[in-house]
């Protein structure tokens, strides 16, 4: 049996192009791949820890450049698979405004949103994880991913992996009463539960936790409510102002580290991969919400969904002063 990784997650990557301004007026593209739990992975990597990624990519070029980018990565992609029968997913993004990039997605019958139960038992007989990592964004791809999605959580309870769910509620693939519908079956089964505020609401019976009176508070009985639902930790992703954890042993917020703002795109993926790395360290509340606000900024001040992901040895350059060279 291989060795047991650290990270198992799966889900579609597709080609990345990335305008240099209004798509209907030209003008140049880069090209580069991207996937939320691909993007938790490569982040996941470059602090060190082992990660395995299946996924299903077209027997196309496109496919390639995804398998060969997560392999440079380190990714493990023993577990993908090639589909001769559809193609690897498009997606396009079009900076609009400084701070507004418009996403299309061309995944309809791509070859990712075709995944099998198969490759997640396949990936769980051949050497379970310390940690499933899934997303609200696999379920919403196809009645056969929202399969192999049930199927993981599954595994996941049986073989003792501890699971990690991030909402990550994507109008354009579902609505919110579709999304509502499989995320609160989910919750029992979610050691950790991330979420931004507008989406704990997704995760909630319709009466739960939607006390009057300020945020905080109601973020606290939302918290609340989804623990006692079965959830474990409950992690708020709040953007500018931070992150907020409610756990068994209390709360804790930390605010967002102030950097120039570059790109928000992969902001929250590169957050989920700091609080897991932590985890997987065996640190306490307050480092892994640290090093997530942390991974979250290199996120922010960096293009592209994970280019700027850091390194373990890089997390401490955010504390450096304006003008450091690092030599």
């Amino acid at each position: 049996m291989r060795e047991r990784p650290d990270v198992f997650t799966f889900g579609e990557t597709m080609v990345a192009l990335r305008g240099s301004g209004p798509l209907k007026l030209g003008g140049t593209m880069a090209v580069s791949v991207a996937g939320a739990e691909s993007n938790v992975a490569i982040g996941l990597t470059r602090l060190g820890h082992e990660v395995r990624w299946a996924g299903a990519v077209g027997e196309d070029e496109a496919g390639q450049l995804v398998l060969r980018t997560l392999r440079a990565e380190g990714v493990d992609v023993s577990g993908a698979a090639t589909d001769s029968g559809a193609p690897t997913g498009l997606l396009l993004f079009e900076p609009r405004l400084p701070e507004v990039t418009r996403v299309h997605y061309y995944r309809a019958g791509s070859a990712g949103s075709r995944l099998r139960a198969e490759a997640v038992e396949r990936a769980f007989r051949t050497a379970p994880p310390g940690v499933l990592h899934l997303t609200g964004i696999t379920p919403a791809l196809s009645p056969e991913a929202r399969a192999a999605a049930d199927t993981a959580l599954q595994l996941a309870g049986q073989h003792g992996s501890l699971v990690c769910l991030d909402v990550n509620f994507r109008a354009r693939l579902w609505s919110r009463q579709e999304a509502a519908r499989v995320m609160r079956a989910w919750v029992p089964y979610a050691d950790v539960l991330i979420a931004s505020d507008d989406e704990l609401p997704l995760c909630l019976p319709p009466t739960a936790g939607s006390p009057s009176g300020d945020s905080a508070t109601s973020l606290a009985a939302q918290a609340e409510a989804l623990r006692a639902l079965g959830a474990g930790e409950v992690v708020v992703k709040l953007g500018a102002d931070g992150a907020t954890a409610f756990a068994s042993d209390g709360s804790l917020h930390r605010p967002a580290i102030p950097v120039r703002a570059v790109d928000p795109v992969g902001a929250g993926d590169a957050f989920v991969a700091g609080y897991l790395s932590a985890l997987l360290d065996g640190a306490g509340l307050d480092e892994r919400l640290e090093r997530a606000v942390t991974t979250g900024a290199f996120a922010v001040a960096s293009h592209g969904d994970w280019e700027g992901a850091p390194t373990r040895a890089e997390l401490s350059m955010l504390g450096a002063p304006p003008g450091t060279v690092v030599r």
